[in-house]
């Protein structure tokens, strides 16, 4: 009896945890996300980043990617990079104020990217597949958010749009997070400092100045003296001594 209560027992457990398994392997989300990479880079400058997607499918592949800039931090310069069996198509929208890219004001920016899978070039199970845009100037903005639609081939739609939280906890479909650091000061780009006499300084030129002047006038006076002796030595010579 008490065998087959412990057999009893055992079987339950193991139809739970397998039906706890199938249920949660079902419903719960996969730990792999969309995500940037790099994931820093610098304000003002350009950067070539990726948007790299998994596959948390077992099923389905991923056929299209959406990833829509932030609102907040318009870029003037969005280009992508060909991906092989993969169409990449863009969307506009309006800013005010105009961005300024190299000297020209922009009243339009890229808001959002879509790259769609061409025949069966989709991302298989167990896969990964990146997607590179080049980015810039980058606005001066501690991060940007990109919030991501991902697509399955059997219609699944997983958003990826959370924002980061205060607590630094992660949530539960986190959305591709570039951070933004500011850029370094050039190097010498701190003004010259001009100098400045001090009285002091201009009390010791003048003194100086007015030690070298005395020195030469005493030198043009001595040379003086010595000419007009020689001259009154030679005279005396020329004249006949009187006789006594």
């Amino acid at each position: 009896m008490t065998r087959l209560r412990r057999t009893a027992t055992a079987a339950a457990a193991l139809a739970f945890t397998a039906a706890a398994t199938a249920v949660l392997g079902f419903a719960g989300p996969a730990s792999a996300h969309v995500t940037v990479n790099p994931k820093e880079a610098t304000q003002g400058g350009y950067a070539r980043v990726a948007f790299r997607v998994p596959n948390e499918s077992d099923s389905a592949s991923t056929t299209k990617l959406e990833v829509v800039l932030p609102e907040n931090a318009p870029v003037g310069s969005v280009s992508t990079m060909p991906v092989p069996g993969w169409t990449v198509t863009t969307e506009k929208r309006k800013v005010d104020p105009p961005i300024e890219v190299h000297g020209s004001q922009l009243t339009e920016a890229v808001s959002k990217i879509t790259w769609t899978a061409s025949g069966d070039a989709g991302v298989k199970p167990g896969q990964f597949q990146e997607f590179p845009v080049s980015l810039g100037p980058l606005p001066q903005v501690d991060s940007m958010v990109f919030k991501s639609l991902q697509t399955y081939s059997d219609g699944t739609v997983v958003r990826w749009i959370d924002p980061p939280v205060a607590s630094g906890e992660e949530p539960e479909h986190p959305a591709p997070v570039l951070t933004l650091a500011a850029a370094a000061a050039p190097a010498g780009s701190a003004p010259p400092t001009a100098a400045v006499a001090s009285p002091d300084d201009n009390d010791d030129d003048d003194g100086n100045g007015l030690a070298v002047g005395l020195g030469v006038a005493g030198l043009v006076a001595g040379l003086a003296g010595l000419v007009l002796g020689g001259l009154a030595f030679a005279r005396t010579r020329r004249e006949p001594t009187a006789k006594a």
